[in-house]
This record gives C-alpha cells, structure tokens and sequence, in this order.
C-alpha cells in the first residue's frame, strides 16, 4: 500500500525590492521546530547547492511558482532537538511527498548510497532524486543496495535503475543485501564512508532511533547526509 501524502506546508511568494521571496506560514507536518527547516523551490539544483547549505544559506528560490521540492535541516540541530525529547521521533508528523535532507558538518554528493527495495516508490524515489541533483551528482561515486532477491517482474526496473544512476555519475557499484533496517543501510554507509544516503521515509522513525543513539558516538560520520522521500 502506497503511503499516505501530505502537503508539507502553506507558502506565498511576495516580490520585495525586485526580490523574489519566499514566505512560510508554517510547517503544519513537522515535528522540529520550523526555524531549522528550510524549504527549496528548484525543479533542479543548481551545481553551488552543497557550497551554499555549508555556508549557512537558507531557502533557494528557482521555481516559487512550483511550490516547494526539497526541505534540508542542519542534522545537528535537529539531533539537539532530538535529545530534548522524552524519546526519538520522527521529523514529520504526517509524512508528505516532499524530500527532506539532513546534513552534517558538510554537505556532499561525492559518495551516494542508493537502496532500491525493488517496488516502483523506490524507484520513483530515485529517479526524482536524479533528477533534482543531476547537476550535483555528475561527478559522484555510487552504490545501489538492492535486495537479493527480485521478482522477474521487477528484473527490467531495477535494470533501468542501475543505468539510470550509472549514467549520471562517474562511477557506479550494484550489490545486493537483504538489509532490512535503517541501521544496516547506516552501518555501510558509515564503514565505506559514503557522503549521501538516499532513501525511503517509510524509516523515518527508525532512523531517529539510530541517529539518536550513536550521535556523537565512536562510530558517528559526520560527513554523512540523508535524502528521505516517498
């Protein structure tokens, strides 16, 4: 069954000094609080993306006509916030369509990690990421995760996964695992050092688990970014 999908948030846009602007009246799904949410109205990012997350920028404003595609938080933060609570949550009330990505001390599409669960959200999932960061992934190294077994059904799909992302990154790596928890998927990413996770916010809640636990611990990555969408 397909996830239910909620609109993350009301917005307008207002011309100010020949500025476009973007002006939130609020995060209606999020739990964390809205001052460390920033929304992203670029149909496609621009190559800067990363530099400008890392230099502290907020809310970029491509496309406002479009309405919002992206929300980042700095994961710092949001682990803060986290820890302020009775026990983890996750970061949407309601979880909506839009992505969300978590970053930590820097923002950086050098190593990707996919996980394809071998159903048609996933792969939907990765195609409107490609799409989003085509422009900051050309030169990335990246791993798809698939399970190791998949119906033949499903065969052509994930092959046209696997070309998608080997045509739009430098390098491309394809294994198969039976991961079944968001913790497998962290545990590899953080032993290969890879910069970017992308994946389903079906484990949102068990994620906020997993970051809260090991945040600041021995085994903490923090180059290690997530991009979580439906």
């Amino acid at each position: 069954m397909s996830p239910p999908k909620f609109a993350c948030l009301d917005s307008f846009v207002t011309v100010e000094c020949g500025i476009m602007q973007a002006k939130v009246d609020q995060l209606v799904k999020f739990a964390v609080p809205e001052e460390i949410v920033s929304p992203h109205f670029c149909e496609r990012l621009p190559k800067s993306f990363p530099v400008h997350l890392n230099k502290g920028g907020k809310g970029l404003m491509c496309s406002p006509e479009q309405g919002p595609t992206l929300f980042t938080a700095h994961l710092p933060e949001v682990l803060d916030w986290l820890h302020k609570q009775e026990k983890p949550k996750a970061l949407e009330e309601e979880p909506c369509e839009v992505p969300v990505l978590l970053f930590d001390k820097e923002m950086s599409t050098e190593s990707l990690l996919f996980h394809y669960d071998g159903t048609p959200a996933s792969a939907r999932l990765i195609h409107h990421f490609v799409e989003l960061f085509q422009d900051n992934i050309k030169d990335s190294r990246a791993t798809i995760i698939s399970p190791s077994f998949i119906p033949k059904s499903k065969q052509r799909e994930e092959q046209e996964i696997i070309q998608l992302i080997t045509n739009s990154t430098s390098e491309t790596s394809f294994i198969k695992f039976n991961f079944t928890r968001i913790g497998d998927f962290w545990s590899y990413a953080v032993k290969h050092r890879c910069t970017l996770l992308v994946t389903t916010k079906n484990y949102q809640s068990d994620l906020a688990k997993v970051l809260f636990h090991f945040y600041k611990g021995g085994m903490w990555y923090d180059r290690l970014s997530f991009y979580l969408s439906f």
